[in-house]
């Protein structure tokens, strides 16, 4: 199969694409047949090695942990899905080397959830990591409930578009802070936004005078301990991008695949709850490009690479 991989940590340039081995596909998994992968920071951020501590790589490593696509050969002991279901999935596992960047790949039945039938494979590509960061942090780490404020950091971005969407949803009144040219998405999504830079506890304290409920830290650094001030009396933070937050009362997430919190994303999308921005879209063959936009960090919502089909060769196979 067609696939991207890198044998070396290092930039963009490591990645090849070119043909690698078909996946096998264990008792409790299925083999997709990709059709749209999300890019998210993570993927970039393993490719250079900043993940090496926690996850090992197995070289040649093929990138990617979303996925939309279509099920061709359920597992011998799967029984929840059939050929030709439709499915999105966060097939991350604790090391680095069978990713979704690839016109074929082996997920997990904890890693997979049905698609949302009201979304392009494109859109919904960018739901699962993203999505599930969101939901996760917003529901299990934060335990967001009606009434409160919260302060959504990086509101226009991938996992804060659905932070903003999710949190309005919990019926929670919804700060994000955001550049000043994404203010009116932000409204749109249900936030009041405000913008980064200096000054921003000013201007979230004029908007929350005795403090915030919740923070969504997504920044880390100092602007998470700006934030950390701006809760009011038993606030709550959590962060995707500072482990350091622990030292003065924050929670540290990294998001898990979940079937259950995934099927809950996708009833979501269906019910018009949350949307998913793509902002741009590449072939595989161009995941360098979409790798450097990525890293670049002014990407609104999502970027997704798209996997075009031979059907001869499909039929083949």
């Amino acid at each position: 199969m067609k696939a991207i991989s890198y044998s070396r940590y290092g930039s963009p340039e490591v990645l090849e694409h070119g043909e690698v081995p078909d996946p096998k596909v264990g008792p409790d998994s299925v083999l997709i047949k990709v059709r749209a992968v999300a890019v998210n920071p993570v993927d970039w951020k393993c490719r250079e090695g900043y993940l090496d501590g926690i996850l090992e790589p197995v070289f040649p490593v093929i990138p990617g942990w979303d996925v939309s696509g279509v099920v061709v050969r359920p597992g011998p002991a799967v029984t929840e899905y059939d050929v030709g279901d439709e499915v999105i999935g966060y097939v991350r596992e604790d090391f680095l080397s069978r990713g979704t960047f690839a016109q074929y790949v082996a997920a997990p039945l904890r890693t997979l959830a049905r698609k949302p039938r009201n979304l392009s494979f494109e859109e919904a590509a960018g739901l699962p990591l993203a999505g599930l960061t969101a939901y996760q942090v917003l529901v299990k780490a934060l335990g967001v409930r009606r009434g409160e404020t919260v302060l959504v950091q990086a509101a226009a971005g991938g996992v804060g578009t659905f932070a903003v969407q999710i949190a309005a949803h919990l019926g929670a009144r919804v700060i994000g802070a955001a550049s000043e040219r994404n203010h009116d998405y932000v409204r749109a999504l249900g936030g009041e936004p405000v913008s980064y830079g200096d000054g921003l506890a000013e201007r979230v304290r004029a908007l929350a005078p005795d403090g915030v409920d919740a923070v969504f830290d997504m920044m880390g650094g100092e602007t998470a301990r700006t934030c950390a001030d701006l809760l009011a009396p038993e606030g709550r933070l959590a962060s995707i991008a500072d482990p350091g937050v622990v030292d003065y009362g924050g929670r540290y997430c990294f998001v898990t695949p979940d079937a259950e919190d995934l099927t809950r994303l996708s009833e979501l999308a269906e019910q018009g709850v949350v949307s998913v921005h793509v902002e741009r879209t590449f072939p595989l063959e161009e995941t360098a490009q979409a790798h450097q936009l990525s890293q670049k960090g002014r990407t609104r919502g999502k970027i997704v690479v798209t996997v075009d089909w031979d059907e001869e060769e499909s039929a083949a196979r």
